[in-house]
């Protein structure tokens, strides 16, 4: 028996939509959209979510309904990430978006957020018997998941997503060198946890979930193929020199100069350089020198969960 599921991952910066057919505890994907909402914009760091971007959320959310309302769909489940989760007016968005549309979002924590995207992550085929982090660096928060394709180690999620880091760390382009050892500094204090945790069980390999490691593909790939789309795969595995070499561009890189590279999206012209800074700061910390990608995150988590409940 097949039934249709919408799943939303309301995140800092983007809004997005899957609707997939969901039959013996697997799914069949139906449709998918986004919408740049940057919920965080201009208030993120001071707990508020400011009206513009706060009616903005509101068009995606009615945008999204609308396009529910095309299936016939038997559930839908509406996560919301950090940017609810520490705003002043998170409820008040909350009530509005019930009150257009119908829909009931639920805002989970950090170490739930982090087991969901352990679901994509699994879903994809990204994971193996060898120890893995799992990094998901979203827009408010970071979620971090040691792991194998049989259990999760140790997870926890940091408040120090890149639209965050860029209020504080990227306010001159390209960014200082002062500003990357201050984000550095920053870092040493705030990831302890991280640290500890991967030294006492080992980490064989980095998996970049979605976000900002579909655009470190997306860049590597355009530079030698015109036609590559990130979308169409689901795992990416990146030569390490290459994503060394990438990375310090990005990081050295002006605004003009992003913006004119093939594959980085307008949203990410700005989070990509701080998002490579936490990447290989991460890496070097802990010697990782293997790196991929899973184009599944928590929205496909999201899903996975509900198939899986739907047979139990």
């Amino acid at each position: 028996m097949s039934n249709c599921i919408a799943v939303m991952d309301l995140g800092t910066n983007t809004f997005h939509l899957l609707i997939a057919d969901v039959t013996d505890g697997t799914f069949n994907e139906l449709a998918r959209d986004h919408e740049a909402v940057k919920l965080g914009e201009g208030g993120i760091n001071k707990g508020h979510i400011q009206q513009n971007a706060f009616d903005r959320g509101i068009a995606a959310m009615e945008r999204f309904s609308s396009q529910i309302g095309q299936y016939n769909v038997k559930r839908v489940k509406a996560i919301a990430t950090s940017a609810l989760r520490s705003a002043s007016n998170g409820t008040d968005f909350i009530n509005t978006v019930k009150e257009h549309t119908g829909i009931e979002i639920e805002i989970i924590d950090g170490i739930k957020e982090a087991t969901y995207i352990y679901h994509g992550v699994k879903a994809a085929g990204a994971l193996s018997a060898s120890t893995s982090l799992i990094m998901d660096i979203g827009g408010g928060s970071v979620e971090f998941i040691i792991c194998t394709q049989d259990e999760m180690l140790w997870k926890q999620s940091f408040e120090i997503g890149a639209a965050r880091l860029i209020e504080r760390f990227h306010q001159v382009d390209p960014i200082p060198a002062e500003a990357i050892q201050q984000l550095h500094a920053y870092l040493d204090e705030i990831l302890k946890d991280l640290f500890t945790a991967a030294k006492d069980i080992g980490v064989d390999k980095l998996i970049g979930s979605a976000g900002a490691f579909e655009t470190f593909a997306e860049v590597l790939e355009l530079e030698k193929q015109d036609d590559f789309d990130v979308k169409h795969i689901k795992t990416y595995d990146f030569d390490l020199d290459s994503f060394i070499r990438i990375t310090d561009i990005l990081i050295a890189s002006s605004s003009q100069q992003r913006k004119a590279m093939k594959g980085i999206i307008s949203l990410r012209v700005d989070m990509i350089v701080v998002a490579s800074i936490i990447t290989r700061y991460v890496m070097d910390k802990l010697n990782i020198k293997r790196v991929s990608m899973s184009t599944y995150s928590l929205k496909e988590g999201v899903m996975v969960v509900q198939a899986l409940s739907l047979e139990s």
